[in-house]
């Protein structure tokens, strides 16, 4: 019986969780829709998760790219099917690697911030000066972030494509001594479109799922400063784990025949 009311109590705890964030999703969503708009928060948004992400996004893909190459190389080789590297690394990055892997660095990056930055506002009860003076908190801190999120997060998505691309050649033609020309022409053919759409639409996810994340944690923290810190780490570790879920049902929704 004991084990029975264990499973029960966490099945319970974990539906409440669900509903919770089902309710604050759709109610955030809702001001993303309605004006009025804050577009200087959403300005300032945009600046801090897309521009400011840019060098850990930039250096995670051209890494990425580099050693994607360099294992592809090792493993077609065995078969002598090297000249399949230049589909595999452009077709893995734009499917897969490029959005996942971005979305995993902005959310360590920006999901904690936002879940810092709001929580901090909890516990200090800025939240409820902001209600005060007759101003909405999910309308003024919530929606900004999320639509900046969506937004940000595609363009950061087809720069880590480019950089990720870049860097598999680079390892191709000066470290495997392909031809350059050839593997660019191989590079071209492999790039479909579809394939760069279904990255975009991950990363329009991806960028929603960090903003709400690290937004709901914040504003749902209590404690004082553990709360902030129990929230900061909520914050990544849902939306790590969440990027990882819909990718894969994406990827179903995109690919499955």
């Amino acid at each position: 019986m004991n084990t029975l009311q264990l499973v029960g109590a966490f099945a319970l705890s974990f539906f409440a969780v669900v509903g919770r964030l089902t309710l604050f999703g759709v109610e955030a969503l809702s001001h993303c829709l309605r004006p009025p708009f804050y577009l200087r928060s959403i300005g300032r948004q945009l600046i801090d998760i897309g521009y400011y992400s840019l060098p850990v996004v930039g250096l995670t893909a051209i890494f990425t790219g580099m050693v994607l190459a360099l294992q592809s190389y090792v493993g077609f080789a065995r078969f002598s099917a090297e000249g399949a590297i230049a589909n595999v690394v452009v077709v893995s990055i734009t499917r897969e690697l490029g959005p996942v892997l971005a979305g995993l660095m902005v959310a360590g990056r920006i999901g904690a911030a936002m879940a810092a930055e709001i929580g901090t506002m909890r516990v200090t009860e800025q939240l409820d000066a902001l209600t005060t003076l007759s101003t909405n908190p999910m309308k003024y801190l919530v929606a900004p972030r999320l639509i900046a999120g969506v937004i940000v997060l595609p363009l950061l998505v087809i720069i880590a494509n480019i950089i990720g691309i870049f860097g598999g050649f680079i390892v191709a033609v000066y470290k495997l001594g392909f031809n350059p020309a050839n593997y660019l022409q191989n590079t071209f053919e492999a790039l479909h479109v579809d394939d760069v759409v279904s990255g975009l639409v991950k990363a329009a996810v991806f960028g929603f799922i960090i903003s709400l994340m690290g937004c709901y944690h914040g504003y749902t923290s209590r404690g004082g400063a553990q709360g902030v810190g129990q929230a900061t780490t909520s914050a990544v570790v849902s939306a790590s784990i969440l990027i990882l879920c819909f990718d894969y049902v994406l990827t179903e929704l995109f690919f499955a025949k």
